[in-house]
């Protein structure tokens, strides 16, 4: 995962996470129409930085997160 300076993510279709809050809260975005990249951000920040994911991490990632193998604390 790293920082998005430099990268230029206008093409990169939005949308917010399933699990972000409804009530305009705790809102993550992604975008997974960039090849070989998945791009995560704050939606309260659209113009704020962006954490890039390789592709090949992002299922990983998410698998962990709904299996509860990542620390909250």
């Amino acid at each position: 995962m790293k920082r998005s300076k430099g990268i230029d993510l206008s093409p990169a279709v939005w949308r917010k996470s399933s699990f972000s809050n409804p009530d305009g809260a705790d809102c993550v975005e992604v975008a997974d129409n960039l090849p070989g990249l998945v791009p995560v951000r704050d939606s309260k920040n659209t113009r704020g930085p962006a954490l890039l994911f390789p592709a090949n991490a992002w299922a990983p990632f998410i698998t962990a997160l709904k299996g509860s193998d990542v620390p909250t604390s």
